[in-house]
């Protein structure tokens, strides 16, 4: 089958267009027949070897599509179903067929389209996992740092469901979408501190961060309790500061509430970018660049 991913580790001159054999599902797993696939930072990451993968490899994370088979023991499931999931291995959703790890799956309503199913997994899915690990009560300021973006945006949407004051950190162009989606926009740079304390004088109960380095060691000081510190973007800094980066549920308990906002009009995961598999390369250079708004994602049948 036609795929799309990377004959090596390295830059965006090792991605090609490949021709795999289609998998079998084995335990836990089902096989999709891919209408959609989201696209992410993890998946350049994955091509220079970031995750300690060697040689090809497909590339995708995350999709939406028709089940075409079940694995042994998996139930809840069958042949004809239309689900969105996670991917495991290195047989990604870039794809005519892939696989779904069934228990990181879930069935998609009609209502939704597969397009912003498959967005969710990943950049939702951390989004939810960050907010239930820090369990803050309904009232409590959040601070997130790069709210702009893939996980930004739906963890803005989420915690305002939960009640929460959020303030994001964005670049101006990104303002108007976090003010959209229920957070307080403060620009990034210099004096960041100061207009964030403006808001917050007492500081923040909690930091969700999505940029790192610097950026992240600059908020840091905002949050009394050091274990209210979360970042997927600087897992060794976060750490040295005294907190963690997100444990990952992965399970269909969180995609079937995902799904379930989503259908309610109450989370949108923003796909600003539909693309053909055709467009793949362009698609993933877009993302690497990291300056999108909301989720790119590759439309692969119909």
């Amino acid at each position: 089958m036609r795929a799309y991913g990377f004959t090596q580790i390295g830059g965006p001159d090792q991605e090609a267009f490949l021709d795999v054999p289609v998998p079998e599902p084995g335990q836990d797993e089902l096989r999709v027949r891919v209408r959609a696939a989201g696209v992410n930072p993890g998946d350049w990451r994955l091509r220079e070897g970031g995750y300690g993968t060697a040689g090809q490899a497909v590339l995708g994370r995350e999709v939406a599509g028709t089940v075409t088979a079940v694995g042994e023991g998996v139930t809840g499931f069958a042949i004809g179903d239309e689900v969105f999931g996670g991917c495991p291995g290195m047989v990604g959703g870039w794809a005519e067929e892939a696989i779904v790890t069934a228990s990181f799956a879930a069935h998609r309503p009609s209502s939704v389209a597969p397009e912003v199913a498959a967005a969710l997994p990943v950049a939702a899915g951390t989004a939810w996992d960050a907010l239930e690990g820090l369990a803050l009560p309904a009232g409590a300021t959040l601070l997130v740092n790069g709210a702009g973006g893939g996980v930004g945006i739906p963890v803005l949407q989420l915690a305002r469901e939960q009640g929460l004051r959020v303030i994001g950190t964005a670049g101006p162009a990104k303002h108007e979408i976090v003010r959209r989606y229920g957070g307080i926009p403060v620009a990034y740079g210099d004096g960041v501190l100061d207009r964030i304390r403006a808001i917050a004088p007492d500081g923040v109960d909690a930091v969700f961060d999505l940029v790192g380095g610097v950026a992240l060691q600059t908020v840091a000081e905002l949050v009394t309790d050091k274990k209210r510190l979360r970042s997927v973007a600087d897992k060794p800094l976060v750490r040295e500061l005294g907190g963690t980066d997100v444990t990952r549920d992965r399970s269909t308990r969180v995609l079937t509430e995902l799904i379930r906002l989503v259908a309610a009009g109450k989370l949108d995961p923003l796909v600003t970018e539909v693309r053909p598999l055709d467009d793949a390369r362009a698609a993933l250079a877009l993302v690497e660049a990291g300056h999108t708004l909301g989720k790119v994602v590759l439309r692969v049948s119909g």
